[in-house]
């Protein structure tokens, strides 16, 4: 049985065809190890043109690392981190917050994974009571497990709220050249300017090959994390190939144009399925991602033909994602799929 996997995940699409090049030219000769070469000072650079001059960027393997090595270093173990309830820290990553930062996880539930200060408000207690974890981290997503986007003065509502209570905003930003794209701003309005203190930079779901970036927007709270990096197990040895990609993602546009692409690809699947009976969309189409609500038996009939998945079992929501390398015609024959499914 031929499955295809196209609207799995983001995570399932290939290497960008550049960012494939970047990695063959730094494929020779020597460089010195664990960052200190030329590849990695040139990537940092690129995210100085970008997010300002005035920041701390260290590269990591994956983004789970990001979001929990850049949480530890922000961090004490009595401390409480609060995220939606569908973060991707709170689902997908194994208790690994919990586990490397000894912190509480408090998680809210969302309608559309975006947290509000109104949501936050009532988890937010017990400031100087040795008796009860200490709050000191916001964490939200950008875009949002549920496909969502924070708008730049949403950010800043939280920012704020957490600024004047002593805490922190912690920003995934897996998708966050998404968000940027459908806002239609830059990587910094939406980062620095907002007011987040520390973020976790994506760029697999953006056509690297592997690779996430932590930043931070004051170093005064990076000062331990060269440290933090190597015990946490993500000091790359052969780091010039993770920052020749962030290199070249974040030269010409590139990542703008990924970005766009997949946001595009998903409106052309949204505007393709919501006028199909049976097919119930359940989240706003901002950027690359589309949920919908179907009949479980039909569910299983797509899936003899595409992987793709089963995001909320108990309404049957399952989410279908695009790329940078979806083409129009993956779509059409998908769509073709879900209308047979039907009869």
């Amino acid at each position: 049985m031929n499955i295809n996997y196209e609207f799995g995940s983001d995570n399932h699409s290939g290497v960008h065809p550049d960012i494939i090049k970047a990695i063959e030219s730094v494929n020779v000769g020597y460089s010195v190890a664990y960052g200190d070469d030329e590849f990695t000072n040139r990537a940092i650079n690129k995210f100085k043109e970008h997010f300002g001059k005035e920041i701390d960027v260290y590269f990591v393997g994956n983004g789970t690392a990001a979001n929990i090595l850049g949480l530890k270093s922000i961090t004490d173990s009595f401390n409480s981190i609060f995220c939606a309830e569908t973060a991707h820290m709170n689902v997908h990553e194994c208790c690994g917050p919990e586990k490397f930062t000894g912190c509480k996880l408090t998680v809210i539930p969302t309608s559309d994974g975006k947290l509000t200060v109104d949501l936050l408000k009532p988890y937010i207690i017990g400031f100087g009571d040795p008796h009860m974890a200490q709050p000191k981290v916001i964490s939200i997503t950008q875009a949002t497990e549920c496909g969502t986007v924070y708008t730049t003065e949403e950010i800043k509502d939280i920012s704020d709220f957490a600024h004047k209570n002593n805490m922190l905003l912690h920003m995934d930003g897996a998708r966050l050249c998404n968000a940027a794209v459908s806002l239609n701003v830059d990587l910094a309005t939406i980062t620095r300017d907002a007011g987040v203190d520390v973020l976790s930079f994506g760029g697999t779901k953006n056509g690297m090959m592997f690779g996430d970036a932590v930043v931070f927007f004051d170093k005064g709270l990076s000062k331990n994390f060269e440290f933090i990096r190597k015990q946490g197990m993500h000091l790359t040895s052969k780091m010039r190939f993770i920052s020749v990609q962030f290199q070249e993602l974040l030269s010409n546009d590139l990542w703008l144009n990924n970005a766009k692409h997949a946001n595009d690809m998903a409106q052309i699947l949204f505007n393709e399925v919501k006028d199909i009976p049976g097919v119930k969309i359940t989240q706003k189409v901002q950027v690359n991602a589309v949920f919908v609500s179907l009949p479980k038996n039909i569910i299983t009939n797509i899936q003899k033909k595409y992987g793709f998945h089963v995001f909320n079992e108990q309404n049957s929501e399952v989410r279908w994602m695009c790329s940078f390398n979806t083409t129009k015609k993956d779509i059409i024959d998908f769509v073709e799929a879900i209308k047979e499914a039907f009869i």
